[in-house]
């Protein structure tokens, strides 16, 4: 008897239960040989399409790494060449009056880093936008979120792209740098360190100031072009101006010929007249251009000289308001009266002495 009259004479199998779980189906040779065939077929079919993007992603990722690395050489090559053109001239006359090395590598430095670091980024972002859009990705969405992105960065961080854009720009204008005499507004002094958010002044006392790029509105640079060394000399009104002159033409022809002044005088020191005139004084003043910074140092050693040549030449400085001389051999009329006392008689001998406006009697009238 076979199997299948067995099964038919049994009757119907029950119906399984909610409480008994179905047996699972377990997948036959065919239906795997089925699944592999449509797989390959798939593959088959989308073989190339995967190739090309693949192709294209890999080209694209070559291209930016080439690119970057060659674009990052040359930067480096010109700010070597801008650094090496500085070593050159540096410690010759001309290194010494117009350039700063110190100045020019950190410039230089400032100015490569910023170079290489917006070539990156221009060229790695542009790189991942071609691959996105290779795998048909939309790129509006992602660029306008970027934008959002961006728009609400630069709110929150304003003053950090305000010190970053104004040092960025301050650098390539070369305003000032290492080694300058700047008065910033907020703060004045000689500069140590320039950066792209901050720069480092030391004052007058030798405090450090930091100022950020964003805060200086205005720039006073004291060590470009040429500087004006002025001294003022005060002497009496009964001075002979003639000889004054002379002797002050004296002091400036002889500190012209001497070494350092020549190199630090840019111009021949002149004697401009007559800056004004008092009742008891009068000021000659004295100019001469000098080298950016040094016009200090040239003021005082003038000062210093004319002081002497007058001192030789028996021509008496003064100082603002002068008193008259007095003799010192006349004596004093109140010097031994002592002071009245308040209960004192006014009409007392004592009393009129010591008083400074005697007061008037009156004259009894002629009979």
């Amino acid at each position: 008897m076979s199997l299948s009259a067995v099964l038919l004479a049994a009757g119907p199998s029950p119906s399984p239960t909610p409480s008994e779980s179905p047996t699972p189906a377990v997948p036959s040779l065919q239906d795997a040989q089925e699944s592999a065939t449509n797989a390959a077929g798939w593959v088959e079919q989308n073989w190339s399409t995967w190739l090309a993007i693949g192709l294209r992603v890999l080209l694209i990722l070559v291209i930016a790494a080439v690119l970057r690395i060659v674009v990052r050489r040359a930067i480096t090559k010109l700010i070597d060449r801008m650094g090496r053109t500085a070593d050159a001239v540096d410690g010759t006359s001309l290194g010494g009056l117009l350039v700063n090395a110190e100045r020019r590598r950190q410039r230089s430095q400032a100015i490569g880093s910023v170079l290489r670091s917006v070539a990156s980024f221009v060229i790695l972002g542009t790189a991942a936008l071609m691959v996105l859009g290779t795998f048909e990705i939309n790129l509006a969405p992602l660029l306008a979120s970027a934008g959002v992105a961006g728009v609400a960065i630069g709110f929150g961080a304003r003053n950090l792209v305000t010190d970053f854009l104004s040092g960025v720009f301050m650098i390539l204008e070369d305003q000032y740098g290492v080694g300058d005499s700047i008065d910033a507004g907020v703060a004045s002094g000689e500069v140590v360190e320039v950066g792209l958010r901050v720069t480092k002044l030391r004052g007058d006392n030798g405090e450090i100031w930091y100022v950020r790029n964003g805060e200086v509105k205005r720039i006073g640079n004291l060590s470009q072009g040429w500087a004006t060394a002025a001294v003022d000399v005060t002497v009496r009104s009964s001075e002979d101006l003639d000889r004054v002159k002379a002797t002050l033409d004296q002091v400036a022809e002889k500190m012209t010929k001497e070494e350092p002044w020549n190199e630090l005088l840019w111009s021949p020191i002149e004697v401009l007249g007559l800056d004004s005139v008092l009742l008891d004084s009068m000021v000659v003043r004295v100019s001469a251009k000098t080298m950016p910074g040094k016009s200090l140092t040239v003021e005082r050693e003038l000062r210093w000289r004319v002081k002497r040549a007058f001192d030789a030449a028996d021509i008496r400085i003064v100082g603002g308001e002068t008193t008259p001389l007095t003799d010192a051999t006349t004596p004093d009329p109140t010097a031994a009266v002592a002071a009245p006392s308040v209960y004192a008689n006014t009409e007392s001998p004592q009393s009129t002495a010591a008083s400074p406006i005697a007061a008037q009697r009156a004259v009894p009238p002629a009979k």
